[in-house]
């Protein structure tokens, strides 16, 4: 259980309005507003959602995640690139969960574009991401 909704700024309705956020028993929940009613979805339940996208993104391009972690870290070694991997391959949503994303980060995927769009009962209907610039940009 959630206590605090971890894409908040980041989560729009089908119409475009900025969904907000409160805290009902002590569990986050995403408000979006229904023509005046106030329908409340658990934040987890979206969160996982997104998570479960960004994860699978992460697997489908792990060799290039790990090359760029290698060259952030200045470091070009195979214990290095078999200690990021190992890292890669074991990160659960969970654990993200636990651990949140930090505001700044969250602050910086608004800027660079990001907005997850949901319909009226929580459910993911598409995520808006930046793409990088087109070959011989």
């Amino acid at each position: 259980m959630a206590q605090q909704a971890m894409f908040s700024g980041l989560v729009f309705d089908e119409y475009d309005n900025p969904v907000t956020t409160a805290v009902v028993g002590g569990e986050a929940q995403y408000v979006i507003d229904d023509d005046g009613f106030q329908r409340h979805v658990d934040a987890e339940t979206v969160d996982r959602q997104v998570l479960t996208f960004f994860l699978q993104q992460l697997n489908e391009n792990k060799d290039l995640a790990v090359q760029q972690a290698m060259e952030m870290m200045g470091q070009d070694d195979l214990l290095t690139k078999a200690a990021i991997d190992e890292q890669l391959s074991h990160i659960s949503a969970d654990q993200i969960i636990a651990q949140g994303v930090p505001a700044q980060a969250r602050d910086m995927l608004g800027m660079f574009g990001l907005r997850i769009v949901i319909d009226l009962h929580g459910e993911m209907v598409r995520l808006d991401q930046p793409s990088g610039p087109e070959e011989g940009e």
